[in-house]
């Protein structure tokens, strides 16, 4: 605290391995490529964010002079309070559809070469901020009035399909049909997909709220105080491009 000025941050660098997220749950088709080799799932867990930092402060200034006089008055009660996030991108799965492996799941197949999660989606900021003021009459009315953002600076954060499994984006599209490479018959073929690699969805954009709220305390013989609050509401949302 310093001037009426409150901050921390926090850094995290870590790094999840493990083979496979719920991949023998009871109830869900396994993700396990090869049943006879587990072991070779192991790779990048699903929470695998590798680095994460975190930025809060709060911050209540001082009124002018001393509080007094009209620049004393208006600057007087304020207080302002804001989180900044900033995440590197989650494991991504390359996916094939078309059941490559021919074992009747089709949720368990990936690209030739590839490992489990061992592509990286996007990364990832937002900063919330919120203002607030507390004004006082001597007629016992109180005056809240509170404006916050999430993703004040609309940042658009892109994302590609989310699963039970995590993140993944389809690599490939196994065609059935013979096809002749010079003396070569194959009975199959790989199609690549325009969008591979390209995020199909994003979190929420800019979100404005502000607040008003009115409480009016009115003498009551039997209960001592009887409040009253009215509350005004208005929300805004900012659509991403």
């Amino acid at each position: 605290m310093m001037h009426g000025l409150y901050f921390r941050m926090a850094y995290t660098y870590a790094h999840a391995i493990d083979d496979g997220q719920d991949a023998l749950v009871a109830g869900r088709p396994t993700t396990v490529q090869n049943s006879y080799s587990p072991s070779s799932e192991r790779g990048n867990s699903v929470t695998d964010q590798r680095q994460r930092l975190v930025f809060s402060w709060i911050y209540e200034p001082r009124a002018l002079n001393g509080g007094q006089g009209w620049m004393g008055k208006i600057s007087k009660g304020w207080k302002s309070s804001g989180v900044f996030t900033a995440g590197s991108g989650r494991p991504l799965n390359a996916t094939v559809v078309g059941d490559a492996n021919q074992d009747g799941n089709s949720d368990n197949d990936r690209l030739p070469g590839m490992q489990r999660n061992s592509l990286f989606g996007r990364n990832y900021a937002t900063t919330d901020m919120r203002i607030s003021r507390k004004l006082h009459s001597r007629k016992g009315v109180k005056l809240d009035f509170t404006a916050e953002s999430f993703n004040l600076f609309n940042r658009l954060n892109r994302r590609f399909r989310l699963t039970d499994d995590g993140a993944m984006s389809n690599a490939a599209q196994l065609q059935y049909g013979t096809q002749h490479v010079g003396n070569n018959y194959y009975l199959a073929y790989y199609q690549v997909p325009t969008n591979f690699m390209r995020a199909t969805s994003a979190y929420a954009p800019a979100t404005v709220a502000v607040r008003a709220a009115a409480r009016f305390l009115a003498a009551d013989s039997a209960k001592g105080r009887l409040e009253i609050r009215l509350l005004l509401d208005f929300r805004a949302l900012s659509c991403n491009n």
